[in-house]
């Protein structure tokens, strides 16, 4: 859940990096540079360019932001995936990936059409990535075109407001117009949304447990672990450095890195007090949500997961224009060995032994105002010819 709030010093004892947040002098807001990315957008005078710098304000697993783009061609982008950023471990077949990149391409849509241009987008034009397995070949083509009949997207308006909000949420549940605008976001896409509320507390109860033991796994298994220790983001300086993954700023965990008494090479141990902080931590925030969301597909192709990345980027969008936070919660989803018996449940729970697929699963809520995630900016993911 938040999986920002870890650490191990090198001498072995373990602080738990919320616990610092009081330090005289310090402040816990992000660097201004590693936020440049949003101010920055509407400020790119080419279309193209303007268009791309919405698109990688997109939310990414990990916040990773694999996304590559040739715009040798006018009129033209091709994506690609960054093959140095990716999740082995707790995404191994690249299923998380390619929703990210249904992500991008739906704020992109968007964006295109508040120019009045649209996007013909072909998906997978070097052919389909194996289905467990993402390779160097483009994940989509898209054409730009001048097109009078385009529509602006009310979403679009979203697309700088929305937030991952990791925080505990408020305990009313959301307003039915608001929920049913979220669901209907989905439309443009053949995928199925639901949701329950804490109306229904024996369904709720039922998602909590599995959350819950979902995460325990995941901070319990060290190479699961240490695949998100290897993208914190410690202070000012990394942050700013690497404007990606997960950041914390946190002024006591900013001091211990400053001595150089972090390790993040170990992941701490099931007992370790660090563990026993997060597991308190992230079930404190899941018994402080008032629904929950998720999305469902009938088969689990590549397509279908770029287009599913397409629809949870819109609930997003949704539930920002309602005032409402949402955050994945994608861990009993993984499809890694240790996670099977969770992700069996999780279906189960969810699709009724139908023989779908969840692609996501979220909560859903009031969350107090938060900064946005670093990003890295338009440069960075710009295939240099």
């Amino acid at each position: 859940m938040d999986r920002r709030a870890f650490i191990r010093t090198t001498g072995g004892g373990v602080i738990f990096a919320a616990l610092g947040g009081s330090l005289t002098g310090c402040s816990s807001r992000l660097p201004t540079e590693a936020l440049a990315a949003w101010q920055d957008a509407e400020k790119e005078t080419d279309p193209r360019r303007w268009i791309l710098a919405h698109a990688v304000l997109a939310p990414h697993s990990h916040n990773l932001q694999s996304w590559l783009v040739d715009i040798s061609r006018p009129d033209e982008i091709t994506l690609f995936i960054d093959p140095t950023r990716l999740l082995p471990e707790t995404d191994p077949f690249g299923r998380q990936i390619l929703m990210s990149q249904g992500t991008f391409l739906e704020l992109l849509d968007l964006a295109a059409k508040q120019k009045g241009l649209r996007a013909d987008i072909s998906l997978f034009p070097g052919g389909v990535f194996e289905s467990k397995k993402i390779d160097a070949r483009p994940t989509a083509h898209i054409k730009l075109v001048r097109d009078e009949a385009i529509k602006p997207d009310p979403l679009f308006a979203q697309i700088l407001k929305r937030r991952t909000n990791r925080e505990a949420y408020e305990m009313r549940v959301p307003p039915q117009k608001s929920i049913q605008a979220i669901v209907n976001s989905s439309y443009p896409y053949p995928l199925s949304t639901s949701y329950v509320t804490q109306d229904d507390p024996p369904f709720m109860d039922q998602h909590r447990r599995i959350a819950k033991e979902a995460w325990r796994i995941e901070i319990t298994t060290p190479r699961t672990m240490l695949e998100s220790m290897k993208v914190l983001r410690v202070g000012p300086k990394e942050i700013a450095q690497h404007r990606d993954g997960l950041s914390n700023n946190e002024p006591m965990l900013r001091l211990i890195n400053a001595l150089g008494l972090l390790d993040r090479s170990t992941a701490p141990g099931p007992q370790d007090s660090t563990t026993v902080r997060l597991i308190e931590d992230f079930n404190a925030k899941i018994d402080a949500t008032p629904a929950f969301y998720w999305l469902l597909s009938s088969d689990n192709e590549r397509t279908t997961q770029i287009n599913a990345g397409r629809v949870w980027v819109r609930a997003q969008l949704a539930a920002t224009a309602e005032g409402l936070s949402m955050q994945p919660i994608s861990q009993a989803i993984q499809e890694y060995a240790e996670m099977q018996g969770l992700y069996k449940e999780i279906h189960r729970l969810l699709t009724g032994n139908q023989g779908l697929t969840v692609q996501m699963w979220a909560r859903l809520g009031y969350g107090p105002a938060i900064e946005p995630s670093p990003r890295r900016g338009l440069n960075a993911h710009v295939i240099k010819v």
